[in-house]
């Protein structure tokens, strides 16, 4: 019998409040599973596992808040054969919960008294609503009416960000007249034709609020301090020269389809993975010590609509090729203004870049996250003069920025890697 632990999702992160459970007690977990959604500063997590258990029992409830490091639940290492029945694969986590019997463990208590009511009155078990537990305690308490919201969770389950929207809508909505409410007609005719992919977006996005992006600017804030406090920065620059990386580029997108095609971001990042070959140091932590990494996890830097910054990781970003590597960024980068990412994304980095794409400035230099000992900052390419095989050119330009910590590295090391980024990036091709 083993604790599983609430994670730390970053050095700003204290404490984490269970959403949900999306794994009951008797459940057989598999490595990347996700047993729980945890709210945090950084919005909606979805915590994973990773070794093969089986979900004891809960040791807290959902709504509460937990502190990192605490036990949130209790793992059994392995399963007694015939005591837990294989489910259906296809089986969806809603109508598992629905169907979960006493020998399965727990049942919530709200599920409880829907089956019991369902046997009563068997015509209207089709009308039952999918919600989660939580929004089920917040809409009771609050007089919201679960018949009237759509859900935007797993299944179309409503979940605790449907229920707060609509708490905000009954606030906000203003008294309608006859005039308003033909206007409101007219519009929404003329808004009516969206793709639905834009009505996926819509949905995602809706999550974010102001508030959690005050948060998430909140828990930058305390990084980045305790980034200046603890940290002894040094700093080192380099020009590199883009025009045979920019070159292959455009010559490789030429034969792809529009939703194909690569951006100079995918090549920063594989050289950077490559780059820390020549200065292993770079790819590590530094608690109570230097301590090395194995895997290299990239963390980027992306930044929120309304404000703020999350910093995912791109993880074994040295053994992803540029097309495994973009498609991981075009998953990754809507999630996270969507602020649904999961917890190894957030918890795993063990070095990141920041690039400021085009129409930037020129350069950026960094600020360390913690515990990690370096950052790479990539500023705009623009045309410069530059000196090529003897001649003056005008050539496209790159400046890449290394913030080290001075406690684990110096500046010898970190030419070294700048050294090696420059040759990969002039070798796009072999990347």
């Amino acid at each position: 019998m083993k604790e599983f632990l609430m994670p730390s999702l970053g050095a700003d992160m204290e404490a984490g409040t269970l959403v949900e459970w999306k794994k009951k007690p008797g459940d057989q977990l598999k490595p990347g599973d996700i047993i729980a959604e945890v709210e945090t500063q950084k919005g909606l997590i979805e915590i994973e596992v990773f070794e093969a258990a089986i979900l004891e029992n809960y040791l807290i409830e959902e709504g509460d808040k937990v502190p990192v490091g605490a036990p949130m639940a209790k793992l059994r290492s392995e399963s007694i054969p015939g005591k837990i029945p294989e489910k259906d694969s296809e089986t969806h986590p809603i109508q598992e919960e629905e169907q979960a019997t006493e020998s399965e463990g727990p049942v919530p208590s709200d599920s409880i008294s829907e089956e019991t009511s369902s046997k009563e009155k068997p015509s209207e078990e089709k009308h039952r609503i999918k919600a989660s537990p939580l929004a089920r305690s917040i809409a009771e308490k609050h007089n919201v009416d679960l018949n009237n919201l759509k859900g935007t969770g797993e299944g179309g389950a409503i979940i605790k960000a449907d229920v707060e929207q609509a708490m905000a809508g009954q606030k906000e909505a203003p008294k309608q007249t006859p005039e308003t409410g033909a206007l409101k007609d007219v519009m929404k005719k003329k808004t009516e034709p969206e793709t639905a992919s834009k009505q996926v977006i819509k949905s995602r996005t809706s999550t974010s609020k102001p508030g959690q992006q005050e948060s998430i600017r909140a828990a930058v804030a305390a990084a980045m301090s305790r980034s200046n406090q603890d940290i002894p920065h040094y700093y080192l620059e380099k020009k590199i020269d883009m025009l045979a990386a920019l070159n292959w580029i455009k010559e490789t997108n030429r034969q792809r389809e529009i939703s194909e095609r690569l951006l100079p971001a995918v090549l920063f990042i594989k050289a950077v993975a490559k780059a820390l070959d020549s200065a292993p140091a770079l790819n590590a932590v530094w608690d109570n010590g230097l301590q090395f990494k194995n895997e290299v996890n990239i963390g980027f830097v992306i930044s929120l609509r309304a404000g703020g910054l999350l910093v995912p990781a791109i993880r074994n970003a040295d053994t992803k090729s540029v097309d495994e590597i973009m498609a991981a960024l075009n998953d990754m980068i809507p999630r996270a203004r969507a602020l649904k990412l999961r917890s190894s994304e957030l918890s795993d980095s063990t070095i990141t870049i920041t690039s400021l794409g085009e129409n930037g400035a020129d350069k950026v230099f960094g600020v360390i996250y913690p515990p990690q000992v370096a950052i790479i900052g990539f500023g705009s390419i623009t045309d410069q003069p530059l000196v090529h095989e003897g001649m003056l050119a005008i050539r496209p330009v790159l400046q890449v920025t290394l913030a080290g910590d001075h406690r684990a590295t110096d500046g010898l090391t970190g030419s070294r890697f700048l050294q090696a980024l420059n040759n990969h990036l002039q070798n796009p091709e072999k990347l």
